[in-house]
């Protein structure tokens, strides 16, 4: 009688395991992203209200357009919020960013699933490795944001998967999928460009021991030409607006010019240590998924290679393909051109930490695996896999992802001076002059329309009012005497411009200027591109449009 119950409910999961997953995850997802906003959590990390900030600027502004898609951070998230992102209440509430991310949970987990399938794992194990990720109290949170590392992870598995397909059955559209999953991938982060360069090396290395050099050549160079066009396109598109084709990589706002920034500062301790930048993305890894599920992860991904009942080509690409994410990160940290800060290890605040989830695929499909496979000691891996999977979900709000984003150095804290424009900017004629690269956090928590803001995206209205600002803005925010501040490092030789300014609001992280009564009657309220040409302002065209990420 129970093994007949046992076959009846494996059965019953084998034939509707990815109709449930969807149901539960999708219900899961809208709760945690429901909780998240009514904790005033959802909007916690200032990138999150950088990403939808620039979501806004393509439908709105005073030079709308899809040049405001910027360089240095990959435009696909940005890009796929234009759909909802008109709506003010889909921008402000985070939704139109946080929909992306939940949609890939559930994908993801539906990613998983078929992984381990793939693997020859029971349906009751394969809802284990669902479980060790749908329920991370961390992946729970980031999918309720604007962040881009769920939207990345969906992607990831999806490449994974359909890789695994063709590894097993060399069908062509099998690989054309793997690759048209990339190629999403490296217009999301740039762990999707690792991935395309392990992708074609396998493709490349399967082929040949199956079907000779010629054949190998020849299916690398159409993966190749399908999965890389996102990045060909990356390339073109910094030409294009900004006339570098490397513009992303080296340009004022890149995370090459962060870098500098924090050598000089001694606080890129990773750099040219491979032992360190291992411990210190392990860490991350342990504080973001747990010491069990690593564990196992761990475990499983050795014992992989001792079951005789999978082919060896799958069991190395598996691993190897799965674990891409993590080798990335520990190369980007020993190279220098990451930062991962762990508190009371390398940093006096969580810093990043986030970017341990991208070990969390592999670690739930081999912690699966190995809970499959342990025989005698299965009910025990199983209860500790899900005591560690749900115990943190007791408080999600000391999820450590959730601690980066609150007092950590991704979490700025921007409500006050955001709160005074808020309250004084009441005239909607008025401009404020701000360095969307410096202060977006501060723009999409003001409340304030994009038609108020005078940034660095905005071509000749920036290039105008930074020359002469009173007779374009009315209030102009800036960290004062930081020359990272493009707004000061223009204006602090304009004295006599200054002086026309009353300081209003002297903050830790940036100060408001007000003009002074005086010279109100100066302040232009036609904010079309003709005045500024009808009054010789130097005109800059898309392609020389400057940047306007936030450092």
């Amino acid at each position: 009688m129970r093994f007949s119950l046992l076959f009846r409910l494996n059965n019953i999961l084998e034939k509707n395991g990815t109709k449930i997953i969807t149901l539960c995850l999708s219900l899961i997802s809208i709760a945690s992203f429901f909780y998240f906003y009514q904790q005033n959590l959802g909007l916690a990390y200032n990138d999150a209200r950088s990403h939808l900030d620039i979501g806004r600027r393509v439908v709105e502004g005073l030079k709308p357009g899809l040049a405001q898609l910027g360089s240095v951070w990959l435009p696909l998230p940005h890009f796929l919020m234009i759909a909802t992102i008109w709506n003010s209440a889909m921008w402000h509430s985070g939704l139109a960013g946080a929909i992306n991310s939940m949609i890939s949970y559930v994908a993801t987990g539906i990613y998983i699933w078929l992984i381990l399938k793939k693997l020859k794992v029971g349906p009751a194990w394969r809802f284990l490795g669902v479980g060790a990720f749908a329920l991370n109290a961390n992946i729970l949170y980031l999918q309720s944001t604007a962040m881009t590392e769920v939207l990345l992870l969906l992607t990831l598995t999806a490449a994974i998967y359909e890789l695994i397909c063709w590894s097993d059955n060399l069908k062509r559209y099998s690989m054309i999928k793997a690759a048209f999953w990339i190629m999403l991938s490296t217009l999301i982060r740039y762990e999707g460009w690792f991935l395309f360069i392990v992708a074609a090396a396998v493709i490349y290395v399967v082929t040949l021991k199956r079907k000779g050099k010629k054949e190998a050549e020849g299916t690398t160079i159409l993966f190749s030409t399908l999965a890389g066009f996102g990045i060909l396109l990356w390339f073109v598109w910094n030409k294009m607006i900004f006339g570098d084709f490397l513009y992303f990589a080296f340009g004022p706002y890149s995370a090459h010019a962060q870098q500098k920034q924090l050598q000089a500062a001694g606080d890129l301790l990773t750099k040219g240590n491979i032992l360190f930048s291992l411990n210190i993305y392990s860490l991350a890894s342990y504080f973001t998924i747990g010491a069990i599920v690593l564990a196992a992860g761990f475990l499983g991904s050795i014992l992989i290679f001792f079951d005789t009942n999978l082919k060896t080509r799958l069991k190395i690409i598996s691993v190897i393909l799965l674990t891409s994410p993590i080798v990335f990160n520990i190369l980007a940290l020993f190279m220098g051109h990451s930062v991962l800060f762990i508190e009371g290890i390398n940093g006096k605040s969580w810093f990043n930490v986030r970017y341990g989830v991208m070990a969390l695929p592999a670690a739930a499909v081999f912690g699966a695996y190995f809970a499959s496979q342990s025989r005698a000691l299965k009910v025990i891996v199983l209860g500790l896999i899900l005591a560690a999977s749900i115990f943190p979900l007791s408080d999600l709000r000391k999820s450590v992802t959730v601690e980066d984003a609150l007092y950590g150095s991704s979490g700025k804290d921007v409500s006050q001076i955001a709160g005074w424009l808020k309250n004084n900017v009441k005239d909607k004629n008025a401009r404020v002059l701000v360095s969307a690269a410096s202060h977006d956090a501060v723009i999409f928590s003001s409340g304030l329309p994009m038609s108020q803001i005078i940034h660095e995206g905005t071509g000749p209205f920036w290039d105008a009012s930074t020359t002469n600002p009173d007779h374009w803005a009315k209030y102009i925010v800036m960290r004062t005497y930081d020359v990272n501040d493009s707004t000061f490092k223009l204006l602090e030789n304009n004295k006599a411009a200054l002086s026309k300014y009353d300081l209003v609001y002297k903050g830790n992280f940036a100060d408001i200027y007000e003009l002074k009564s005086q010279y109100n009657s100066g302040l232009s309220t036609n904010f079309t591109l003709t005045a500024f040409e009808n009054e010789n302002v130097r005109k800059v065209e898309d392609a020389k449009i400057s940047n306007i990420f936030r450092f």
